[in-house]
């Protein structure tokens, strides 16, 4: 099978294929576009919808300990003034004197002078930010000072009440705990996952999917009892071994090693489940199709980290174009958001009890991963090309079409007999049916979609019920008896 070039993929590069086989694109092209909004097109929406079908059916279908939850986008505004948004959820912003670019400070500095200085002090910000031009016109910038980065909205007629559109999904699972807990029967440990919409109204949004304005999380929140934190799953996940970069990694300048995850983690309430999530995390990965090679863990600095973090960890991956960049984060919260919601509501439910009757808080250990990043590694992670075809080897539990069927030509009742296999099929699998142009042509055309079988129905067909099966990324061809198509598929498209 010809590998993926190591060079040349760039995302600019794969933007252009996903705009060309309506996979996403821009919003609203004929008006110029909205920068940091994207459309998803038959195949990209079907592409996320697979990506979030099998990260339900692994997190919360296939766990007993995990349920769901769909909350508003809208909520209450004191919800985001007692999680810290109001007050903590900013980046700095620079503006050009000359000509009037906008910059994320922290972001330019890095890609300017190669300095990463995330979440650190807006004074010492800005001492840094004396070194750079504006790349755009060289002109002198502005001292940097923070935005906040929450869409705000009204609520109701007449100015109404104002509040936000979410910037995560995380708070409605906080705050309605103490319903869920009682939902969940009232056991510890357990987790709630959500996946949504949420908002945040990015400085200066880039690099095609990876950072956008309105995307969608997929996020548990795993609760437990600091008390009584160890994972009856720990044997399953201790030995998993990854590229780690630690913060000792970091402040000595090394580039990390590969280690065992329960090696790295610090002894702290939940460490346990701390390692659980992120292994799982890795785990749901590779099962969607991220090239593991090109993935690590890094823990987050002490200035890097969200204010209600006490350790996080990132799971990122290293483009050729971008270098390492996060695609998920497991932070450790603490019992900070639901104290701070049992504080500004004035409501006891947030305290629970151990079986002695001992109140306490829950902690809580999030996972917490971006769609649309997700679906950009995939895509980074199984585009292929050499010097016949371009393709996308992306998983048949994922991929947009499962099962392409194709008459040999469009004559001699093979069109209505292909039609007859693909509706057998299509209540099975997801299926396209295509006449159109050479076999062989429709062939790259399935393949560059990524769909990974193609059922070819021939003269041969009508003779003895056999079909032709295609698998895209050897090209090898087998006949199977119509009658037997359904189980061969299944075997092979799902997980």
């Amino acid at each position: 099978m010809p590998e993926r070039r190591e060079r040349g993929l760039n995302i600019r590069k794969l933007a252009d294929f996903c705009s060309k086989t309506g996979i996403a694109f821009p919003t609203a092209e004929e008006y110029g576009g909205l920068s940091g909004f994207y459309d998803w097109g038959p195949r990209g929406s079907q592409l996320k919808k697979g990506v979030k079908d099998v990260w339900w059916s692994y997190f919360v279908e296939r766990k007993e300990f995990v349920v769901g939850l769909d909350g508003s986008i809208v909520t209450h505004p004191r919800v985001w003034e007692a999680s810290g948004h109001v007050d903590e959820f900013h980046d700095p912003v620079t503006r050009c004197s000359s000509c009037g670019r906008v910059y994320r400070a922290d972001h330019l500095v890095e890609e300017v002078l190669g300095k990463n200085v995330e979440g650190i002090e807006l004074e010492e910000l800005n001492r840094v930010l004396r070194d750079v031009r504006c790349p755009a016109c060289g002109g002198e910038l502005e001292e940097a000072s923070y935005f906040n980065l929450m869409f705000e909205t009204e609520v109701g007629p007449y100015g109404g009440v104002k509040s936000y559109l979410r910037p995560e999904t995380a708070q409605l699972i906080f705050v309605d705990f103490p319903r869920l807990y009682i939902a969940n029967r009232k056991r510890m440990p357990f987790g709630v996952a959500q996946i949504g919409k949420a908002f945040r109204n990015e400085i200066s949004p880039r690099n095609f999917l990876f950072r956008l304005r309105e995307f969608e999380q997929m996020e548990i929140e795993f609760f437990f009892d600091p008390e009584d934190d160890s994972c009856p799953y720990y044997h399953e996940v201790a030995d998993y071994e990854v590229l780690t970069l630690t913060v000792e990694d970091q402040e000595k300048g090394r580039e990390g090693e590969v280690r065992k995850v329960s090696e790295v983690v610090a002894d702290y309430p939940g460490r346990e489940w701390m390692v659980y999530w992120i292994v799982e995390s890795l785990r749901f990965f590779e099962l969607v199709g991220v090239d593991m090679e090109r993935i690590r863990i890094r823990q987050q600095l002490p200035e890097e980290r969200a204010h209600y973090s006490a350790d996080t960890w990132d799971v990122e991956f290293r483009f050729d174009d971008l270098g390492w960049k996060e695609i998920e984060g497991i932070a450790h919260r603490t019992d900070y958001d639901l104290k701070r919601h049992r504080e500004f509501s004035g409501s006891e439910k947030y305290a629970v009890k151990r079986e002695d009757g001992t109140p306490f808080i829950p902690w809580v250990i999030e996972p917490s991963w971006g769609v649309e990043r997700t679906v950009l590694t995939i895509l980074y992670s199984s585009y292929r090309e050499d010097e016949k075809r371009t393709y996308l080897a992306l998983k048949p539990w994922v991929a947009p079409v499962q099962v392409a069927v194709l008459p040999l030509v469009a004559k001699d009742g093979l069109p209505e007999k292909a039609r007859e296999v693909a509706e057998v099929l299509r209540k099975h699998f997801r299926v396209e049916y295509d006449e159109k142009g050479s076999v062989g042509r429709r062939y790259r055309r399935q393949d560059e979609i990524g769909t990974p079988y193609a059922v070819t129905v021939d003269y041969q067909t009508l003779e003895d019920a056999t079909v032709t099966v295609r698998e895209r990324d050897t090209m090898e061809q087998v006949r199977v008896e119509i009658g037997e198509l359904v189980s061969y598929l299944r075997e092979r498209v799902t997980w």
